[in-house]
């Protein structure tokens, strides 16, 4: 495995047993809460949003499968591609992932009035890591779980996206932050054309 995978992965189990030993206190400062016009929802729900927490609730996780899920494919997708990109952009990328699916998740928590609750995990640069994957392996076969299918990397990566944005829209999967995945893949999207040099950023190719 390679080192920036690693130590994402070392980084967020060592948060999730944290959080075990002092129960809620880390996800009342350092989960994403939603945007509040004055800063705060309460001490006893929560302490309203700070700019850190677009980066630190990503090494939160709500339950063991959460994170096993999250870090199992953090290592699937991510190894193959911090040899590609090298350890540099491979952070950047991660961490752009990342930030994007929370501001993703903060402009729809504003749109629709939802009720304060936070949101953990790790999925938005999962995500982003996902759609790099079928960018630059699209013929890789990646066996489904349920059912156990192999499909193309692109069609997977495809067909999740789409069935992500159905569940987004319709809310038949409540508690799951859809549209920071979505924001994830965005973000990733962004920095691979980015360092390709390509639309919307033009210009020669960007060396990391």
């Amino acid at each position: 495995m390679p080192p920036i995978t690693q130590i994402l992965i070392i980084a967020n189990t060592a948060v999730f047993l944290l959080q075990l030993a002092t129960g809620q206190q880390l996800v009342m400062s350092f989960a994403l809460w939603p945007l509040a016009g004055d800063g705060s929802f309460g001490p006893d729900v929560g302490g309203g949003f700070q700019l850190w927490q677009l980066v630190t609730y990503s090494f939160l996780h709500g339950g063991i499968a959460h994170l096993f899920f999250n870090m199992f494919a953090l290592y699937m997708f991510g190894s193959e591609l911090e040899r590609l990109f090298g350890p540099r952009f491979y952070l950047a990328f991660y961490f752009a992932c990342v930030i994007t699916a929370g501001i993703a998740q903060l402009l729809v928590a504003a749109m629709t009035s939802a009720p304060p609750y936070p949101t953990v995990g790790a999925s938005g640069g999962v995500f982003g890591l996902l759609l790099a994957f079928g960018m630059y392996f699209p013929r890789r076969t990646i066996m489904l779980i349920f059912p156990p299918i192999p499909l193309p990397a692109w069609l997977f990566v495809t067909l999740y996206g789409l069935l992500t944005l159905y569940m987004g829209i319709t809310g038949v999967q409540p508690g799951v932050a859809h549209f920071a995945h979505l924001g994830g893949m965005l973000g990733g999207y962004l920095m691979i054309q980015h360092r390709r040099g390509r639309f919307p950023f033009g210009g020669p190719r960007r060396r990391w």
